[in-house]
């Protein structure tokens, strides 16, 4: 890890999906709040031209266009613009580093899949995810990175019975017992829930977190439930070849498009799906907008998700503590 000379959190998780971004925009907009310039360093995402992705500055969509970021990269850089962040990401992180602490008061590490930080964190916030119990001590680094955490944050805790809850944060408490559990809740914001109603619909979920990370489904699929969906269709039944391609290595999927998007040929057979479905109108809960990359013949809704802690003084009181330490 490298020392910074700011002050650091690192928002890290045990698998991917948990809610890093989310925590992290709930990180950022506390701070920022309190005055303090926010610098966003993301985990490294290198696909492409390897020398000019070495140390990268993103403050408006049109760096992502110029940068031709992937749909992945999109999902965690764009929320954080849209709130009036800047990030920084690249594979020489002592370049990264350095501007990010030229322009910021806080360091604030969004980590990336199950991966510890690169930077050593004065606060390590690590999520576990309540529908997954038990992959906190499957996966590495996932243990690892919580072994060190100074809290532990335990998303979608509302959907999960109490007794599953209580099953599972004691075993994080076996892997961490110094650090404190604290439940929070990711729910679904849909933009027009009166254009679900009824409908037809095929829903987009973000593809890393179902395909490596073996979600089956995500917001937009519980957006598309509460709403009253009709039906929510099975992409199975009409996916472009590369798309199918990826479904059928990853059968765990439920009734969910993985937004994959690591080449054009990946945006194309989304387009491609789409217009197959027969939908009356798509769910989109990958956090990048999809209507910027693809011409959806369907009308397309996004899903976005919304923090609220479970308990009291739940992330806020963790965060005023660090602040007060830190001098912020």
């Amino acid at each position: 890890m490298l020392d910074s000379r700011r002050p650091v959190v690192a928002v890290c998780a045990v698998r991917t999906g948990c809610g890093k971004s989310l925590v992290s925009r709930e990180v950022a907009a506390f701070f920022r709040a309190r005055g303090a310039r926010v610098a966003v360093i993301r985990h490294p995402m290198p696909y492409g031209d390897l020398a000019s992705q070495a140390a990268q500055r993103f403050a408006t969509p049109a760096d992502l266009d110029a940068a031709r970021c992937t749909v992945e990269e999109r999902e965690e850089y764009e929320p954080h613009i849209a709130a009036g962040g800047v990030v920084f990401s690249g594979v020489d992180m002592a370049r990264v580093l350095a501007a990010a602490e030229a322009e910021a008061d806080l360091l604030l590490w969004n980590g990336g899949n199950n991966d510890f930080p690169f930077l050593r964190p004065g606060l390590l916030l690590v999520l576990a995810d309540a529908r997954r119990p038990g992959h906190e001590s499957a996966y590495h680094p996932g243990e690892a990175t919580l072994r060190m955490a100074d809290a532990v944050l335990l998303a979608k805790a509302d959907t999960v019975a109490p007794e599953a809850l209580a099953r599972h944060t004691a075993a994080l408490r076996a892997l961490a017992p110094a650090a404190p559990v604290l439940p929070f809740a990711s729910r679904p914001v849909l933009d027009d829930p009166a254009a679900v109603a009824g409908r037809r619909v095929l829903v987009i979920e973000d593809g890393p977190s179902l395909t490596h990370g073996g979600l089956p489904d995500g917001a937009a699929f519980a957006a598309a439930r509460a709403a009253g969906a009709a039906e929510i269709l099975d992409p199975r039944r009409f996916a472009a070849p590369r798309i199918a391609a990826v479904l059928a290595a990853h059968p765990h999927v439920g009734r969910a498009l993985p937004a994959m998007g690591y080449a054009p040929e990946d945006l194309a057979a989304i387009a491609e799906t789409i217009a197959a479905s027969g939908a009356d109108v798509v769910l989109s809960g990958t956090p990048a907008d999809l209507s910027r990359l693809i011409a959806s013949p369907v009308p397309m809704l996004r899903v976005r998700t919304a923090y609220a802690d479970l308990s009291a003084p739940g992330l806020p009181g963790l965060l005023a503590g660090f602040a007060a330490r830190a001098g912020l």
